[in-house]
């Protein structure tokens, strides 16, 4: 039998989720490594010198990014038709990945950027999510009717940024934008990638996801 794609990831960061909830709805079968940032196990590095999660090993094949990670996923299996979307949603992913999430860091690790302003960075950020409200004034979903994978590309970016200061992110009155956020966070489909497992080790029993 076919040893499954192995996934290492860590449980908190927005990439790696994304990844697995691509993985999840595909019902493609991974192996699952949890790692810590602070001490990566070395074939984790051996497969990507990057460091950074998520990574899918699969075979010969290293898939090092996190929306190619759910492109290979759903590419296995789509049996929500996330990937029946237009242009304008992978627009809105390609605008979560670049200027909303360096706004994001600016604003939720503002200790590290002293030159800048945390209150512009955060204005920025709120450009984007005031965009996704708009659109969601008008849709259930950020592209129409149902879900697609811009919602799931983006949905653990502004569940990051809502949880820099949830207070002040609940006042700014993104109805739209919360319920969407709420859903998700109410949902199984989020409790189950967010299943606590413990750091991967050498010669532990394989973890299989989902």
């Amino acid at each position: 039998m076919a040893k499954p794609p192995i996934l290492w990831t860590f449980r908190r960061c927005p990439y790696a989720m994304r990844a697995r909830l691509a993985i999840q709805s595909s019902g493609r079968q991974v192996a699952l490594h949890e790692i810590l940032l602070k001490d990566k196990p070395e074939p984790f590095l051996a497969a990507s010198p990057k460091g950074t999660v998520p990574v899918v090993q699969d075979g010969d094949r290293v898939i090092e990014e996190s929306r190619d990670v759910m492109l290979w996923a759903l590419e296995h299996g789509d049996p929500e038709d996330w990937l029946e979307m237009d242009a304008a949603g992978h627009a809105l992913i390609d605008a979560c990945d670049g200027p909303f999430k360096q706004a994001l860091d600016h604003t939720k690790y503002a200790v590290r950027f002293p030159d800048l302003d945390e209150a512009a960075e955060r204005a920025k950020a709120m450009e984007f999510l005031n965009h996704l409200n708009e659109r969601l004034s008008e849709n259930p979903f950020l592209t129409g009717p149902k879900r697609t994978l811009a919602d799931m590309a983006i949905l653990p970016f502004v569940r990051q940024f809502a949880n820099t200061d949830r207070a002040w992110f609940d006042a700014q009155g993104l109805v739209p934008l919360t319920n969407w956020l709420e859903a998700f966070l109410a949902s199984d489909r989020f409790r189950a990638v967010m299943k606590k497992y413990p750091p991967w080790q050498s010669g532990q029993d394989q973890v299989l996801f989902p």
